[in-house]
């Protein structure tokens, strides 16, 4: 007798679609570490929101990155600065174009 299998259905595309993309296995780890919590939060979604948000980064590890990208802007306003004033510096040394084209004329 051969076996009748029902074609499959959407929900079971779906979970398996959710499994290849690795979204199950997430979302398992973040509701785990949850679970794992000695004080649970007062706000669960928010708990949940913040580890899905982190891509599996320790918090420390983003103000980490914040500090380094502000340090780095920092850097780079004091960079443009200095640029900014040696162009104005060099502009006291060099002609302007005007001149050159007048001493050549003459």
């Amino acid at each position: 007798m051969a076996h009748y299998r029902a074609p499959e259905t959407k929900r079971e595309q779906f979970r398996r679609y959710l499994e290849k993309a690795g979204v199950v296995d997430t979302l398992t780890s973040v509701l785990v570490s949850l679970y794992e919590q000695p004080e649970k939060p007062s706000n669960a979604l928010e708990f949940v929101k913040e580890h899905l948000n982190s891509g599996g980064q320790p918090a420390t590890d983003t103000e980490a990155l914040q500090q380094e990208v502000n340090d780095l802007r920092q850097r780079c306003a004091r960079l443009a600065d200095e640029n900014k004033d040696l162009k104005s510096r060099l502009q006291q040394y060099e002609p302007e174009d005007g001149a050159i084209a007048d001493a050549q004329s003459v």
